[in-house]
């Protein structure tokens, strides 16, 4: 009887443990891809998602210059790519810068009289830019010298990722963590950085923020950033969808159970599943066929890779509510729009109204619309 037992409990043990392997291969490896088949639905009656482009690597950004080009960062080929769009097909994708390390964010960046004249791109531990002389199309392009704007920065659990044009001419950059959780050595660590374009002089804007992969402007609210809590702490926290306050912090590293908004620090306007990765983010433009108002936004739920039970691999639907009884006047309600997915990780509206997303571990390119 006692044998019997025992072996009950190695194969018990062994069981747990395959479960927790197959759960911690998931974000590195893609293993569950292999292992589980996806089966992407779209939710409400009127939306339509369909495949229309392949062969991007590890897409980790989106970025639409303009009607007819799409910039997207591949990871895998660490390079940034250019499609072509017309009649709503896309050409098959082209390098258009090479020998990056790990991009995560690329920007074109306007100065003041609105003419484009430089390229930025994120990567691991520092940000780079080129002068670009004038035209409408990558195709068009001849590159300038290679510009190191901001460099060593701290590497670690997580990385540099989005850039956004800020206010005054200035960029906005989401640096991660190097830690699940910990004191940050490098004050650029965790942070949203306000950058100037030239110089490289920045300014921390927010603090403790753990893992912000992406924002957007939202039209008389703000700026709007998503960031992934802290793991190995159960079903705590939520991932996070915060609003940008100047100089605020984000309470990482010392929220907890107990104190889950840590004195001194802003709560967030809305929360999603623990461990889910809420990443991508964008505002819905006003000529969207998709449902939701001026203060909507859509994000890509990446999905857990440590959790026994996956979550997350979703589209959701963010819609931003004035509610005074909120310490920065807003709230949110979310809903999901697409689920099942593998990977899905940039996403961007287009300047008509549909909206792209990319699976991360398929490098596939979805557009959804009413």
């Amino acid at each position: 009887m006692g044998d019997q037992i025992r072996i009950k409990r190695v194969t018990i043990i062994v069981a747990i443990s395959m479960i927790v392997i197959l759960s911690l291969g998931y974000l590195r490896f893609g293993i569950y891809s292999g292992f589980f088949e996806q089966n992407p639905s779209v939710t409400e009656d009127g939306i339509y998602m369909e495949e229309v482009a392949s062969g991007l690597g590890n897409p980790t950004c989106l970025t639409w210059i303009s009607s007819d080009w799409l910039l997207v960062c591949d990871t895998e080929s660490d390079s940034i790519l250019s499609l072509q769009y017309s009649d709503g097909n896309l050409s098959e994708p082209n390098t258009l810068i090479s020998n990056l390390d790990n991009p995560h964010g690329v920007l074109l960046w306007q100065n003041s009289n609105k003419s484009i004249n430089r390229i930025f791109v994120s990567q691991a531990g520092k940000l780079e830019a080129w002068n670009i002389s004038d035209g409408t199309s990558p195709s068009d392009w001849t590159f300038g010298e290679r510009t190191s704007i901001i460099e060593g920065v701290a590497k670690g659990n997580h990385q540099q990722n989005a850039i956004i044009q800020g206010p005054n001419n200035t960029i906005y950059w989401h640096s991660g963590s190097t830690c699940n959780m910990c004191d940050e050595l490098d004050n650029r660590s965790a942070t949203i950085m306000e950058v100037d374009p030239y110089s490289g002089d920045y300014n921390v804007i927010a603090t403790g923020v753990r893992n912000s992969f992406d924002g957007a402007w939202v039209p008389n609210v703000g700026y709007v950033f998503t960031d992934n809590g802290h793991d190995w702490s159960g079903d705590f926290p939520p991932e996070e969808i915060n609003l940008l306050q100047i100089g605020g912090n984000y309470g990482w590293p010392d929220i907890s159970e107990d104190v889950p908004v840590p004195e001194g620090s802003i709560p967030p306007i809305g929360t999603y599943v623990a461990h889910s990765s809420v990443n991508g983010i964008d505002v819905r433009p006003s000529n969207s066929t998709l449902p939701g108002g001026n203060c909507t936004l859509y994000a890509t739920v990446f999905g857990s890779w440590n959790t026994i039970i996956p979550v997350g691999k979703q589209i959701i639907r963010i819609d931003l509510i004035e509610d005074p009884s909120q310490p920065q006047g807003w709230s949110s309600e979310i809903s999901v729009i697409v689920e099942e997915l593998s990977s899905p990780l940039p996403i961007k509206f287009h300047p008509n109204g549909d909206l792209y997303f990319a699976e991360y571990s398929h490098g596939t390119l979805y557009r959804i619309h009413g």
